[in-house]
């Protein structure tokens, strides 16, 4: 079983909800970054390569190119908006009904490190946001940066079953737990009702450990 340092990975993240004005009105957005030990054109390569992707996300089919549509295994579909290599792409994010946006960045730190940024951008009237928050996307994203976390790391493939045994462990619940705690901090600072933001985290991390 890999090891995982639950509290480096947690405070490693940076975490924050704000919003932002579409032109169909406005927009919950839900920041995450990491910082790696790697360069900016190996970062790039990692979370833009179709052969590489399946090595720490999931396995993914389609296009990755402008006005192309990807398909991740179990999870989101989507059509590329914009790309410009190696700094940035835009994409939809389609799941559950639900069409979002996320914005992924990536930017070198120098001494031998880069950073990726993802926002994940959602109408106000998202029916997910609304029962459960930034939680609903965030946590799902600190789990995506841990698998990116351990593949630059080692420079090894993630065995996607390790993801499935991890999260039912002592550990990974622990993770979610955490991460989902992270994710109502990050939305209270982004200037949430505690009481309400309170319900929606105690729901997102239920709904993520099985427990709802």
């Amino acid at each position: 079983m890999i090891e995982v340092d639950v509290d480096y990975q947690i405070n490693a993240v940076r975490r924050t909800v704000g919003t932002r004005v579409l032109e169909a009105g406005e927009a919950h957005v839900v920041t995450v970054s990491q910082s790696y030990a790697t360069d900016p054109e190996d970062l790039w390569d990692a979370v833009t390569n179709i052969e590489r992707i399946p090595r720490w996300f999931l396995p993914i089919t389609g296009e990755l190119e402008v006005g192309g549509h990807y398909q991740l295994q179990g999870q989101a579909n989507g059509t590329i908006l914009t790309c410009d290599p190696p700094k940035s792409f835009t994409a939809t994010w389609e799941y559950g009904g639900n069409v979002s946006w996320i914005e992924v960045g990536v930017s070198g730190e120098g001494s031998g490190r880069a950073r990726l940024v993802v926002e994940h951008i959602a109408h106000v009237d998202d029916e997910t946001w609304r029962q459960y928050g930034p939680g609903a996307v965030g946590i799902g994203w600190d789990s995506m940066l841990l698998g990116l976390a351990l593949h630059v790391s080692t420079g090894e493939a993630v065995d996607p079953s390790f993801g499935q045994q991890w999260v039912i462990t002592d550990e990974g619940r622990s993770f979610m737990r955490m991460a989902s705690e992270a994710w109502y901090a990050a939305n209270v600072a982004g200037g949430a009702n505690a009481e309400l933001a309170r319900q929606s985290a105690d729901r997102a991390t239920a709904a993520y450990l099985g427990e709802e």
